[in-house]
């Protein structure tokens, strides 16, 4: 009772990756509140490797509810299944990614069970005198960092953003409880029915990619595009722009990084005109080599870059093509 939970995922049977993102977030605020870490999952025929994964990596107790109606996701038969298991356990705090099931799910839940929900959290913490949970995100338009908690209603509820933190590591020999549950009949009930679903296949997906280029205003014209995506062509990238280039229509909202768009972690990171508001750095901060190329020196893009080139982007990228057509190496 009164506990840490996740809510993890699953596809086809197969728990995802961001369930271990969440195990982190939730093994910090465990371990400051003296609380244990539990993970909820819903699906039909999830694999026991999975669950036992779950276990490895930090929870101590798994709840699996199954059925073939919970094989994809329906926010009405999730929404029961989570209900009937905060009904039984009184979780203390439940945290989601910010994925369209947690997006979807935890706003309805939350409506329902008269708790409080904070989305799109960037940090969580615990009070030290009073053990409520701190949610801290951008407000106003990422102009601020606003904390809140919820005093009085329970379960306190976070979504947090998938890339924003690292797998929680395996811990070999790590043993806990694993509970396979039928799911309640008010769950074969839903007025959507699940037809299919179509990958975009047009666009490399910006959060597994490894390597990103980026444009911002500077590019200037939509014409302009075409330097960054023969560049991130070469480097076997892909293309993402910050919320201005997208507000233009020079490219479309798949494409956008930041607070109102993706959070990504690749590798490499190239930000081509990009300013760097903190709606953006929020969504690129956690890149793993971050290259700038701006004319302003002042540009707040360079106090999270690696390297800067202060220049006219449409100098510098005409160089870098051209070396990295000849074989050459740019850094």
């Amino acid at each position: 009772m009164n506990n840490i939970w996740i809510l993890a995922e699953q596809e086809a049977g197969e728990v995802k990756a961001v369930s271990y993102e969440l195990l982190t977030r939730g093994l910090a605020l465990a371990e400051k509140s003296g609380r244990k870490l539990c993970a909820m999952i819903f699906g039909h025929n999830i694999s026991e490797e999975g669950l036992n994964e779950l276990i490895a990596r930090g929870a101590e107790r798994v709840v699996a509810v199954e059925a073939p109606e919970l094989e994809h996701f329906l926010v009405e038969p999730y929404s029961v299944c989570m209900l009937d298991l905060i009904n039984k356990y009184e979780p203390e705090i439940i945290l989601a990614a910010a994925t369209s099931t947690g997006r979807t799910l935890m706003p309805y839940v939350a409506m329902t069970a008269d708790a409080g929900l904070t989305a799109d959290c960037t940090e969580l913490d615990i009070e030290a005198e009073t053990g409520l949970l701190l949610q801290t995100r951008p407000a106003i338009g990422g102009n601020i960092m606003a904390t809140i908690k919820c005093p009085e209603h329970r379960p306190q509820m976070s979504t947090i953003r998938p890339k924003s933190t690292p797998e929680a590591p395996r811990q070999e020999g790590r043993t806990g409880e694993i509970i396979r549950l039928k799911a309640p009949a008010e769950a074969n009930k839903s007025r959507v029915s699940y037809e299919g679903f179509e990958p975009d296949t047009e666009e490399m997906n910006l959060q597994d990619a490894e390597r990103i280029v980026v444009v911002g205003r500077g590019i200037k014209t939509q014409a302009n595009i075409k330097l960054a995506r023969e560049l991130a062509d070469l480097l076997g990238a892909a293309l993402g722009a910050s919320r201005e280039v997208i507000d233009r229509g020079w490219l479309s909202y798949p494409h956008q990084i930041g607070l109102s768009g993706k959070t990504v972690t690749p590798k490499l990171y190239i930000g081509i005109g990009v300013s760097g508001a903190i709606q953006h750095l929020a969504g690129m901060q956690t890149s793993e080599c971050v290259i700038a190329i701006n004319k302003d020196p002042e540009a707040q893009i360079f106090h999270v870059a690696d390297f800067g080139i202060v220049g006219d982007l449409f100098e510098v990228l005409p160089v870098l093509i051209e070396k990295l057509k000849r074989g050459e190496k740019i850094c």
